[in-house]
């Protein structure tokens, strides 16, 4: 560091309590993060955009340079928005007076990402994804509605026969993504394994009313569905998040590419999103593969963060939390600095334990869990086992063979061990 530039943050030191009850909120922003970056800094003709009369200080939806702002940007330019804010929210660009108008009413959308929505929306130019989202297990639930279903006793052998709704397959199977290895190879696991590869799922049969409870008496099986649907459906992709700490997401496309913080505040510089109101994404930053760079006060990352994952998966089998070292304890210690109780997340406490080495290493959830495992291909996969592309054996081999050594699979006779997939 410079003799100059030490002087004057020595001087800055002195002199900013002295001025900081005449700054205004924008100021502050800027002094305590360095300058945030806004869109209308490197796009000044957004500011003619009516959508800048409100939020002049929104960062850019994805970094600077990236191929998908400028796609963006050129698509809002050419729907008369040269902001790009109808590409994902409609609304009137015109507008700078009428908050109402502005945000079109009903074909405004505040959540572009929301399965009922992101065919107008993520779907104009993420066609696939969103068209096979219906079939995805991240939809459909399946799994863990049959497991559920089946120690309830609700439920008799291991055919995956409920989803949150009624969804088939398609009739042509060559529309299922991916190369035409992977599709025979899908195929062959279909043949192998029919109780997961079903062709079609019934809804999850409805909860009981309180009216019905004494149905109970006679059927206590019928408590699974009560419990499936005012539980476990708070991590289906059709609805937003548990409202709590740790809880907060997006839907659909939003609950995994839209940063949520663990206290469900907006922590960007657009002065019109309250800083104080829970429910508000962290930053207004999309994240996706690990070349999408996500900064937030002087941070950056890339990619999808762990902690996004762990919105949902804390329950069941806890991969997300037990992935970074996370178990849950009945205590709210370990206490803080001040001797309080450690705030709840999740709903739950924990306690740390050893980080698993793929973390400790830097991976995420995405380096193993490819876009067809999470977005699905377009068919029906009833458990997360059946979806997952990438298996330990790809990177570490078998205790015969180094990876590279390892045979292609044969379409004909499947080469892969034989166990039930339940």
């Amino acid at each position: 560091m410079s003799t100059s530039v030490t002087h004057a943050s020595r001087v800055l030191l002195r002199i900013v309590p002295i001025l900081l009850p005449f700054l205004s909120p924008i100021s502050l922003v800027l002094l305590a993060d360095g300058g945030p970056e806004r869109l209308i800094d490197h796009f000044p003709e957004a500011a003619s955009s009516g959508c800048m009369a409100c939020h002049q200080e929104v960062e850019p939806i994805r970094e600077i340079g990236s191929e998908m702002l400028n796609q963006i940007m050129a698509k809002g330019k050419a729907m008369g928005d040269p902001a790009g804010c109808v590409v994902c929210h409609n609304g009137d660009p015109n507008e700078t007076q009428d908050i109402a108008i502005a945000h079109g009413g009903a074909n405004f959308y505040p959540d572009p990402g929301s399965p009922w929505v992101n065919e107008n929306t993520c779907g104009t130019c993420h066609e696939d994804q969103v068209k096979v989202q219906w079939q995805s297990l991240m939809m459909t639930e399946a799994g863990k509605i049959q497991g559920t279903c089946w120690s309830f006793g609700a439920l008799t052998g291991d055919a995956h026969k409920y989803a949150n709704y009624a969804v088939k397959n398609p009739t042509d199977r060559s529309t299922r993504l991916g190369t035409e290895a992977y599709r025979q190879y899908m195929d062959a696991l279909a043949e192998l394994e029919p109780n997961v590869f079903v062709n079609e799922h019934e809804p999850l049969p409805d909860a009981l009313g309180f009216d019905e409870l004494d149905k109970l008496n006679d059927d206590p099986s019928l408590a699974a569905f009560t419990y499936i649907r005012q539980e476990c459906n708070r991590c289906h992709h059709g609805v937003k998040g548990r409202s709590s700490r740790g809880d907060f997401r997006g839907m659909g496309c939003s609950s995994c590419h839209v940063p949520y913080g663990n206290e469900g505040l907006y922590e960007g510089a657009d002065l019109s999103i309250s800083k104080t109101e829970t429910g508000h994404p962290l930053t207004h930053q999309i994240q996706g593969t690990r070349d999408a760079d996500v900064t937030i006060h002087e941070v950056t990352y890339h990619g999808l963060a762990v902690e996004t994952c762990t919105t949902c998966h804390n329950r069941g089998k806890r991969i997300g939390v037990s992935f970074q070292g996370l178990m849950e304890t009945p205590y709210a210690s370990p206490l803080d600095e001040n001797a309080k109780d450690q705030p709840g997340l999740h709903t739950k406490h924990y306690i740390a334990m050893e980080q698993d080495i793929h973390y400790q290493k830097g991976m995420k959830c995405q380096d193993c869990h490819t876009s067809i495992d999470v977005h699905g291909d377009g068919f029906l996969a009833a458990t997360n086992l059946a979806a997952v592309q990438i298996e330990c054996s790809d990177c570490h081999g078998t205790p015969d063979q180094f990876p590279w050594e390892l045979p292609p699979v044969s379409y004909t006779h499947l080469t892969l061990p034989t166990k039930r997939i339940v």
